[in-house]
């Protein structure tokens, strides 16, 4: 029932008379006079009711005023409450859909002291962390806004500064053409002045040649002629040998002025698929210290875990693998506390660095033996199994030093650790490892191809029977999950909601698994680029998850490892 401006009392309303109501019975869902409160105090029936002014119910969220104490579908009082599917219900209820649910109490239980009870003041911290975490993402998003309009500002300056080098080379260039243009037509024009000067003098000594030859015909006795003709001969052979030796020597070559501008200046103009530059968003992630969420939410209240349809992965970035580490082959790979990157190369026998940006940074450490898988221990530290050599060792990335070595009886293949204990497995058994004071459980036959740690029980692949196997701390088997998409599982991994994360090697492919082994669903396949995976690990707090995977080159004739990473 919802309030109106006038509350009336619901029972005078009945008769003739409508008083106003100045109480709200919670149980009878009526409202009340001051009549019949009075009649309603006195009555057995009602004397124990709980009632409210109608001001406090006014002020009740108008979603509660629409809650009732009867079942809408069989209109009888609520009286029972199913822990399975966590709703209050009535006798009818239970007769219809809740004979086969164990845990069935009843709903006064539930509801006794429910105000004062922890659920509440936990709800309260709750509503109030999130407020403040509202609050400080407001800040920061508003400082975002301030910083995005300066980096903008900057972009802008760095494309005006590149503008301007550019007109200032290419001015510089067109200068020093201009100049290339200038010389060589002075040294044309300079040559063919100088070669048409000679071809003058050369016409007038022939002019003159030819007159002196008229008036020797025409004067001249024989003697003279005789004598005066090898002379003109000889001017005449020599003006022949001249003009033959222009066109051998090149004197009469056609020389053009062309001007060849370079290809790259043309490709500027002339590809489309040239650009003045690229506008990228790079991302990193963010600094903000936040409340951190409750797990143990009262199972009335509303679960904040996403559903397995939201589970997305944003691709991020591709390790960049430097050319003469092409050959290397991941085995494993890990998310650092700081967003960094390690890469375990079983060929090259080493643990690589890679930045935040999936830039490689520098060879961590060279192993004795080949390596077989890796995970993060704490602050510093990896651990790194080395297979055959029954022996792992912990390896402080930051100094690029083993300081432990742990020596086991069996194979070190598998390995994972929540930061006080390390599980090292091979087929045979698996190893505990207490990391205060290096003691070692040994547990029964494993059969772990990888192994990840949750909430204290142990998550691993079997990649003979294509199966999750999921074990306690002491061995105990809880569950296990097998499907048709799970196809020579590999890596395996958990977000902090405990879903799974499989890498399936044989069919490309990421698989999540919900957290009580029920259900799966791809979320990453060949589509999207993944091929081969065998590593994948993801960091909690980030949320950042990498997965090994096959890559082709631009040019797509050879294949070699590198890594994606993405965002949960």
């Amino acid at each position: 029932m919802s309030s109106s401006e006038k509350d009336n009392c619901t029972i005078c309303t009945d008769d003739i008379n409508s008083n106003e109501a100045v109480s709200w019975c919670t149980e009878c869902e009526v409202f009340l006079c001051k009549d019949c409160e009075k009649h309603h105090r006195k009555s057995g029936i009602s004397e124990t009711h709980k009632t409210i002014s109608t001001y406090e119910y006014d002020n009740l969220p108008d979603f509660l005023k629409t809650i009732s104490i009867q079942c809408r579908e069989h209109k009888k009082k609520l009286e029972l409450y199913c822990s399975v599917h966590v709703c209050p219900c009535c006798i009818q209820c239970f007769t219809d859909k809740h004979q086969k649910c164990q845990d069935m109490k009843p709903l006064s239980d539930i509801l006794k002291q429910f105000k004062s009870s922890a659920s509440v003041q936990l709800l309260e911290l709750d509503l109030k962390d999130i407020q403040e975490d509202l609050k400080k993402i407001k800040r920061y998003l508003k400082q975002r806004l301030s910083v995005c309009d300066i980096e903008k500002t900057k972009a802008m300056e760095e494309i005006l500064s590149m503008r301007k080098s550019i007109d200032d080379y290419l001015n510089r260039l067109e200068k020093e053409l201009y100049a290339d243009l200038e010389s060589k037509h002075l040294d044309m024009k300079t040559k063919m002045k100088t070669l048409r000067h000679q071809i003058k003098q050369q016409a007038i000594q022939i002019d003159q040649r030819q007159t002196e030859f008229f008036k020797m015909k025409k004067y001249a006795n024989e003697l003279q002629m005789y004598v005066g003709l090898r002379e003109i001969e000889k001017s005449v052979s020599e003006a022949r040998q001249y003009i033959d030796d222009l066109p051998t020597r090149g004197h009469l070559n056609e020389e053009n002025i062309e001007v060849d501008i370079s290809s790259t200046i043309k490709s500027i103009v002339q590809e489309d698929d040239q650009l003045f530059g690229k506008i990228r968003i790079s991302s990193r992630p963010h600094t903000l210290q936040l409340k951190a969420g409750r797990r143990d939410q009262a199972q009335y209240l509303a679960s904040n875990y996403p559903r397995m349809e939201q589970i997305k992965p944003l691709f991020m970035r591709t390790l960049k693998i430097p050319e003469k580490m092409i050959s290397l082959e991941i085995c494993a790979c890990v998310v650092l506390q700081d967003g960094k990157f390690g890469i375990l190369d079983f060929t090259g026998k080493r643990l690589l660095l890679f930045s935040n940006e999936g830039i490689f940074m520098r060879e961590v450490r060279k192993f004795e033996r080949n390596p077989w898988n890796m995970c993060f221990v704490k602050d510093n530290t990896v651990a790194v199994t080395l297979g055959l050599a029954n022996r792992t060792v912990l390896v402080n990335i930051e100094v690029n030093r083993i300081i432990k070595t742990i020596e086991i009886c069996h194979l070190c293949n598998a390995v994972a650790s929540d930061g006080k204990t390390l599980v090292i497995c091979s087929d045979e058994m698996a190893t505990i490892v207490n990391l205060d004071n290096m003691s070692q459980t040994k547990l029964p036959r494993n059969g772990a191809g990888s192994i990840a740690l949750f909430e204290g029980n142990m998550y691993s692949t079997n990649e003979k029977e294509d199966k999750i196997f999921v074990k306690t701390s002491t061995g105990e088997h809880l569950w296990s999950y097998q499907h048709p998409q799970i196809e020579h599982p590999q890596g395996i991994t958990l977000d902090k909601n405990g879903f799974v994360y499989v890498a399936c090697n044989r069919n490309n492919i990421i698989e999540v698994v919900s957290p009580v082994g029920k259900t799966s669903r791809t979320i990453l396949s060949e589509s999207d680029g993944i091929k081969c995976p065998v590593g994948i690990n993801i960091d909690r707090e980030s949320g950042l998850m990498i997965v090994s995977t096959v890559i082709s080159d631009d040019r797509d004739t050879r294949s070699y490892r590198t890594a994606f990473v993405y965002k949960i």
